[in-house]
């Protein structure tokens, strides 16, 4: 087999299997077949290239000793012309077969970081909750404050997002002349109940504790407090930020609604740092 015909059949080898591979990994994942699959498509874009290098390039002309021979102009210029013309043919063809492969490779190296999931975006700074939404326990059921005894304690979601990590939230309910609510949160604890971010915001750990006797909520990880009375400001551990605040009301029915949506990030604090600050 000519070396040039071995290059192409080689490049067009690889992306084939190229092709394959990104096929195979949307239709359905198999670890071995994709193996296999880069494997030749790796293989063949080097044997492809190894190839052209050693036997198509143009190497050191060297020039033998030999008694002159003649020929006439007419069937040097009709000689000359065919090897040119086969050369830029065949030159063409290759740096096509081989950019073609370097390409659908490429595609198909690209294939791991789509298995990494979608970029974060916003999603660390927003929930799913939203103006209206009910809040509802982890069955599902709706709330009102006579639902909840003074001292009690519940974790709650939006209304159709039952077990949402980011919008998991505390409610709480106290006597309400006990509150000492922040600048402008006066009105966001209907009948003393009062709701949280369950996620603290030292290391991402869930909330677990209530201390009744103390209004104070507590974090199992590293000891983190929070006082439910001043807006869950941080008194013991490492948490520097408090837990954000859900602005909360009642809707004609007497359930308890969402006004909005956390108005700061829930989480540790490094989550809600961007490049740059």
């Amino acid at each position: 087999m000519k070396a040039g015909r071995l290059a192409a059949i080689s490049f067009v080898l690889s992306m084939v299997a190229s092709l394959a591979l990104v096929a195979v990994y949307f239709v359905g994942e198999s670890t071995p077949l994709e193996g296999t699959l880069l494997a030749l498509a790796l293989g063949g874009l080097g044997l492809g290239i190894v190839v052209w290098a050693k036997s198509l390039m143009s190497a050191p002309e060297v020039t033998e000793e030999h008694e002159a021979l003649s020929s006439g102009p007419e069937a040097r210029d009709r000689t000359k012309a065919m090897v040119q013309d086969d050369e830029v043919t065949r030159r063409t063809l290759l740096v096509r077969l081989v950019a073609g492969a370097g390409t659908t490779l490429a595609a198909a190296l690209a294939i791991p970081a789509l298995s990494l999931g979608p970029r974060p975006g916003q999603t660390l700074f927003g929930t799913k909750w939203t103006s209206g939404a009910r809040l509802v326990d982890r069955n599902n059921d709706p709330i009102r404050p006579e639902d909840l005894p003074i001292e009690g304690v519940v974790t709650v979601f939006p209304e159709g997002f039952v077990g949402s990590s980011d919008s998991q939230t505390v409610l709480v309910r106290v006597a309400p002349d006990l509150l000492e609510p922040v600048e402008g949160r006066q009105d966001w604890s209907p009948q003393g109940c009062i709701g949280y971010s369950k996620i603290c915001t030292h290391a991402g750990c869930p909330i677990g504790l209530y201390r009744a006797e103390a209004h104070q909520l507590l974090c199992p990880c590293h000891q983190s407090t929070f006082d439910v009375l001043q807006g869950a400001e941080p008194v013991f551990g490492p948490a520097a930020r408090p837990l954000p605040q859900l602005p909360l009301d009642l809707d004609d029915d007497g359930y308890l609604v969402a006004r909005s949506d956390y108005l700061e990030p829930v989480g540790p604090s490094f989550w809600n740092m961007t490049g740059g600050e």
